[in-house]
């Protein structure tokens, strides 16, 4: 048996070799399809890895009370329906004053600027670099974790010392040659020392999560003194469990802290981790069914040039099915040899679609610093669509070769 599928095998490569030109561009069809399949999954799924991987990072058992809910729906003109107002540092003093929800802790924040310049001795970095306002709950409440030193202290912040957390970018850059720990860095003008390095994050879309400093929240006030500066508070529960609770006790509290009346709408947003990475799952999902739908077009195609390169090839060799008929050969054997050609054809196509696929599904992951993984799942479903495609495509062909007459073959010039 094993004989026989080695000798089918090396009379369709000996077939497809006679025929070059049409092989390789039913190969290229077949990998066009494939190749969009492949390259698009994995796109979608390192995407999802990415963006998930950021948000868990907060924990189920955390939400944010912020300006505007995840999604902000829209007029028919593009203006938001209706503008809320910013989370200013009244409404924040306010909320941790009225909030007690048991075994809960709120951070406050704010982004100062995203393009401040940090110095050190005669070294400074470009101005890109982004500077936060936090309170002492901050990093436990955002998942982020101190590689060296030591975080914020309730100290540090309630008595406004100038101190500071640096990305571990930094360390590659201006304290190449130093420890940056207890060091001092400038910001606009004002010296901090630096008690802690953060764990790095890498990159999302361009945003590099390594190169910022946190600062306590009133330091920051002082040198960012915008009017509109717009913060976000970040309530952490102990259990998962309570976290409902919170969440209404926290809109109830925010309600009153904004002064609206029983039958307004709220004016702010209150955004859970877990409903982010839901959310998300359901845009990857329709990218992932426009990829099915593309590549299936695409096979489509490719199915239908394959069974044409089979009917020719039938014809071309209906003579040599006459002498192989004619020395015995039965109607299955026939048959076996057309499908086994188109099955080789498929699975080159196949081959070559992955490859282009995850090719450019980790280049392009790589550019955008996406967190890529091996699309197994959309490698095995190409290669069985393939095989399926194949088998389809062949069954006319194949019938029509093992039909033949073999006297009449013999005939055919």
């Amino acid at each position: 048996m094993f004989s026989l599928f080695r000798e089918n095998v090396r009379i369709a490569l000996d077939s497809i070799k006679s025929q070059m030109l049409r092989t390789v561009l039913t190969i290229v069809i077949i990998a066009i399809g494939i190749f969009a399949l492949v390259g698009i999954l994995s796109l979608v799924k390192a995407l999802e890895n990415t963006i998930s991987n950021d948000f868990a990072s907060m924990g189920a058992n955390t939400f944010n009370i912020q300006q505007y809910e995840f999604n902000v729906q829209r007029g028919g003109s593009g203006e938001r329906e209706k503008i809320n107002p910013i989370i200013s540092y009244d409404n924040i003093r306010e909320f941790i004053d009225v909030y007690d929800f048991p075994y809960s802790q709120t951070s406050v924040s704010f982004r100062g600027t995203g393009s401040a310049e940090v110095k050190f001795e005669s070294e400074k970095t470009d101005p890109e670099v982004q500077v936060y306002g936090v309170n002492e709950n901050y990093l436990e409440n955002t998942g982020t974790k101190v590689d060296r030193g030591r975080a914020f202290t309730f100290f540090d912040i309630q008595n406004n010392n100038k101190v500071c957390l640096i990305g571990s970018d930094f360390v590659k850059s201006i304290f190449k040659n130093d420890d940056p720990l207890n060091k001092t860095i400038s910001i606009r003008g004002v010296k901090f020392k630096v008690v802690g390095i953060l764990e790095s994050k890498g990159s999302t879309f361009g945003n590099n999560q390594d190169l910022k400093v946190l600062i306590p929240i009133q330091v920051a006030r002082g040198i960012f003194t915008d009017p509109n500066i717009n913060y976000t508070i970040s309530v952490m529960v102990q259990d998962k469990e309570m976290m409902q609770g919170a969440q209404d006790a926290a809109i109830v509290s925010f309600r009153n802290v904004r002064g609206l009346n029983p039958v307004e709408e709220n004016n702010f947003g209150i955004e859970r981790s877990d409903d982010l990475i839901n959310r998300i799952g359901q845009i990857t999902g329709v990218l992932e069914i426009s990829a099915w739908i593309i590549s299936i077009i695409t096979i489509l195609g490719s199915s239908i040039a394959l069974m044409n390169i089979m009917l020719v090839s039938v014809t071309e060799r209906t003579r040599e099915i006459g002498v192989r008929k004619a020395m015995g050969a039965k109607s299955s054997t026939i048959s076996t040899q057309f499908f086994m050609e188109t099955i080789v054809i498929g699975q080159f196509g196949s081959i070559l679609g992955i490859l282009l696929g995850v090719i450019a599904g980790f280049l392009i992951s790589n550019i955008f610093e996406f967190d890529y993984s091996l699309p197994w799942a959309a490698m095995l479903w190409a290669t069985l669509i393939t095989f399926l495609v194949a088998v389809i495509a062949g069954s006319y062909p194949a019938a029509k070769a093992a039909k033949l007459d073999p006297i009449e073959s013999l005939r055919y010039e």
